[in-house]
């Protein structure tokens, strides 16, 4: 069983409360996928959580951009720093994160 961080935990709570299902990726056949996958009313958003002193990999930096070029919203929200790369839609919720 892959257990999830508190971190993400939040995250997860945050985006079920506004009517989003909520998957955790575990694995994938490729690598660098974000963390969770949020979903509602034909809308995608992919999520990679970092907690405050992990840094996002190269691989995981390409795959945040890719989702995003092929129509997506992608990110990756760090812990006390909100959204440190990709889609800044929702850079104003996130600041306190």
């Amino acid at each position: 069983m892959i257990l999830m961080s508190n971190f993400q935990a939040k995250i997860k709570n945050h985006y079920i409360k506004l009517g989003y299902n909520v998957l955790k990726i575990i694995k994938l056949s490729d690598n660098g996928y974000p963390d969770l996958m949020c979903l509602k009313d034909g809308i995608s958003i992919f999520i990679e959580a970092k907690e405050e002193k992990d840094t996002l990999k190269p691989l995981q930096k390409m795959r945040i951009k890719e989702l995003n070029r092929n129509g997506f919203i992608a990110f990756c929200l760090q812990k006390g720093k909100g959204i440190v790369f990709g889609s800044d839609i929702f850079k104003n919720d996130f600041k306190t994160w």
